[in-house]
């Protein structure tokens, strides 16, 4: 991730965007910010608020409910809002956004300008028109077939801090089945390498990309 503040780059970014008129009404401090293909765009683990248009590139966009099942809201291109919900709710724990690629997106901090956002009629309506389809598309996604291999990687990736998983009787709970086959499971990940025991009930996700994909079809097999 890399943030810009060069104030050229930043006009001509607000010049060729689709809603320019309403970003020169607000007057913000906005900056852009460059992601690389495989990086959060927006994620529950990031501690800054952030209200973030991508102007480049292309973002997935997941739901990722507590017992690992993962729902792909659309894939979106250029135009998008990121953050549109942390103006109104506190943030949600479970939507990711991931670049599909190299992505720049104009970016500003939704509590340091809150109170501007929410007087301007003309930025509500953009915003209501946005959340207004992702409601749409929420009502009618369904879940990616997974097996508990692959719903156990993804509890560990997004629903554990630092990708630690501690406890195997509360994960298991979660994860919605016995304590004994997620050992099962977790015994076969780590002789994989793709998690590390940290200790008794303990484990942290080690490595990912081909190794992973490889093991999680393997599984799919078995």
């Amino acid at each position: 991730m890399e943030r810009i503040y060069d104030k050229k780059e930043i006009a001509d970014c607000l010049a060729g965007s689709k809603y320019r008129s309403v970003l020169d009404s607000l007057d913000l401090d906005y900056y852009l910010i460059n992601y690389e293909k495989g990086e959060f765009v927006s994620s529950p683990f990031q501690s800054e608020l952030l209200f973030q248009i991508v102007e480049q590139g292309a973002v997935d966009i997941y739901f990722v409910r507590d017992d690992g099942t993962r729902y792909s809201l659309s894939g979106k291109t250029a135009d998008c809002f990121l953050g549109d919900m942390e103006i109104f709710y506190p943030r949600n724990s479970s939507i990711y956004a991931e670049a599909a690629g190299r992505v720049t997106c104009i970016s500003f901090s939704v509590e340091k300008h809150r109170k501007t956002l929410l007087e301007n009629n003309r930025f509500l309506e953009m915003i209501c028109k946005s959340l207004s389809a992702k409601i749409g598309a929420m009502t009618v996604m369904d879940a990616a077939p997974a097996s508990l291999a692959e719903r156990v990687i993804s509890y560990m990736k997004y629903k554990c801090a630092d990708g630690t998983l501690k406890g195997i009787e509360q994960a298991a709970f979660q994860l919605h089945c016995s304590a004994r086959h997620l050992q099962r499971i977790l015994n076969r990940c780590e002789a994989a390498g793709l998690v590390r025991r940290l200790g008794k009930g303990t484990y942290r996700l080690a490595q990912g990309g081909k190794t992973e994909k490889t093991f999680l079809k393997k599984e799919e097999e078995t």
